[in-house]
């Protein structure tokens, strides 16, 4: 790809930091700024992050060092180095806790903390936390535990919680917890109209706007649509 050097493996944070800059991008800057990211932060294009991290060798030191930046894209590009068995269990839960922005928590969560061992233990800490990055991520698990049919979850206990703090959660939290309670009402029929209930009722993201063809996070048209394509 033009403007990425070929190797990068060697170079220091300093340098990857002045690489990523090169690569930024003003409207892509703004549009992160508009979902939520901070200052501290390039506008570069995930596609370019993902390039990058093609070249440079897998590298725990280098990943802590360049999210220790707060530098989004940095932290972006920390998720994609580091092996996540290389972390302890209070490693993880501290990168968890540092995250800067949604779209650092989403790839996190996918590409470090799925893949940890000590996920399970984690996750039920999380559930319990006031932190947002934390909860978001406990939330994030659970709902990859009901999509993936596993066992060990009380699930009318999750809907009542829900039905709690969902209306008064914090955003970062909230969009895992809807992911969660759409999960349930997809895969468990026999929660599905409470789920449809409980959405039309807290009404989250009921005017969310999509592209067409695209199935909006409103729990009631998210789950029909998806059991639909079940059938």
């Amino acid at each position: 790809m033009p403007g990425i050097p070929c190797i990068l493996r060697g170079m220091t944070v300093d340098q990857i930091l002045g690489q990523l800059e090169s690569l930024g991008d003003d409207a892509r800057r703004a549009h992160n700024a508009r979902a939520g990211a901070p200052g501290n932060q390039f506008g570069v294009k995930l596609g370019d992050i993902r390039t990058l991290a093609k070249t440079i060798k897998a590298d725990r030191e280098l990943a802590l060092e360049l999210w220790e930046t707060g530098n989004v894209e940095a932290q972006l590009l920390a998720t994609l180095l580091i092996k996540p068995k290389s972390l302890s269990a209070d490693e993880l839960d501290a990168l968890t806790r540092s995250t800067t922005c949604s779209q650092v928590a989403d790839w996190l969560n996918a590409y470090v903390v799925a893949q940890h061992p000590a996920k399970d233990s984690l996750r039920e800490a999380w559930m319990k936390a006031e932190d947002r990055w934390a909860a978001r991520a406990g939330w994030n698990l659970t709902a990859s535990r009901v999509n993936k049919g596993l066992d060990g979850l009380d699930l009318p206990a999750l809907l009542d919680r829900i039905e709690r703090e969902m209306p008064g959660a914090m955003p970062e939290v909230q969009w895992t917890m809807n992911n969660t309670l759409a999960a349930i009402g997809i895969h468990h029929p026999e929660h599905r109209d409470r789920v449809i209930a409980m959405g039309e009722a807290i009404g989250l993201y009921r005017d969310w706007p999509v592209s067409k063809g695209c199935t909006p996070p409103y729990v009631p048209v998210w789950v029909e649509a998806m059991v639909k394509r079940q059938r």
